[in-house]
């Protein structure tokens, strides 16, 4: 799906209602919690206190939609259709794409909440291509998703509360990707699409994640001797390291719309403090 290359695509309203559908999802699939973990653009926002934010770091811009990572457990088939059945009673329908054709990894409510859900599986085997579609079931597919068995090893439970969708009001525990997890899976995400959001999204987490860059260090080191592991440390020297490479310089567009120097240093600043300490 396509995202806005700049913050201003990017609205309270919408984060609010993508954050109204995460604690909605718990509250129907609460035996299932183990199963799933929240990855994408929702992340920084439940990782990173937003409210109130610590001192010195701005709000997270947001997202327009949900990620949902999916276990490798899923694949027993009473579970998926389990899952599809809970989803099309809490009047979840599959999304359709531009041709009006339903879309079964994403999903959205039956109704006027403009928010959708997308599933997300690891990749099983070396053929399988992320990226790529892969059906569980007739009506039930998940995207085929490169390094996300890392956000099974590096996450967090996170309580969540709130308002449903519908008004209710409700407090869930949900498993939320790492920080290290999830700067390895946004590194791998910007080799394949080089999007401004993917390089902002990495960079403010590794600048504001806990209590310091040592703190992100912990949590990336398990992970880096991994095949993504390796490949986003690679991606990060490469892309990132210099002021003037694409990452820094996307992080400053996304922000400003144009090059800005004082940002793209920052960006590589940061970047080079996390490779020194894995290496």
């Amino acid at each position: 799906m396509y995202k806005p290359q700049l913050t201003s695509g990017y609205n309270n309203q919408q984060l609010n209602l993508v954050h109204s559908m995460c604690l909605y999802l718990c509250t129907i699939l609460g035996d299932y919690v183990d199963d799933f973990v929240i990855v994408g653009g929702l992340v920084p926002n439940l990782i990173i206190p937003q409210n109130p934010l610590p001192e010195g770091i701005e709000a997270h811009v947001g997202t327009l939609d949900l990620d949902i990572g999916l276990s490798i457990g899923v694949f027993d088939s009473s579970r998926y259709q389990e899952i599809v059945e809970r989803l099309r009673g809490a009047g979840f329908i599959p999304d359709v794409n531009k041709n009006q054709n339903p879309t079964f990894q994403r999903w959205r409510l039956n109704n006027s909440i403009d928010v959708t859900v997308d599933f997300l599986i690891p990749q099983i085997t070396k053929d399988e291509i992320g990226g790529s579609l892969k059906h569980l079931d007739t009506n039930f597919g998940a995207v085929i998703t490169p390094g996300l068995e890392l956000a099974f090893q590096d996450r967090t439970k996170i309580t969540i509360s709130g308002k449903t969708p519908f008004g209710e009001k409700a407090k869930r525990d949900v498993w939320v990707c790492g920080p290290g997890a999830y700067i390895i899976l946004k590194a791998l995400a910007f080799e394949s699409r080089g999007e401004n959001k993917d390089a902002y999204d990495l960079f403010y987490v590794i600048r504001n994640f806990g209590n310091g860059h040592q703190e992100v260090i912990q949590h990336i080191l398990p992970l880096i001797n991994s095949k993504h592991g390796k490949q986003a440390i690679k991606i990060l020297d490469r892309d990132f390291s210099n002021p003037e490479l694409i990452g820094p310089v996307r992080v400053a567009r996304f922000l400003y719309g144009s090059v800005d120097e004082r940002t793209q240093v920052e960006v590589s600043g940061y970047v080079n403090q996390l490779l020194t300490g894995v290496k």
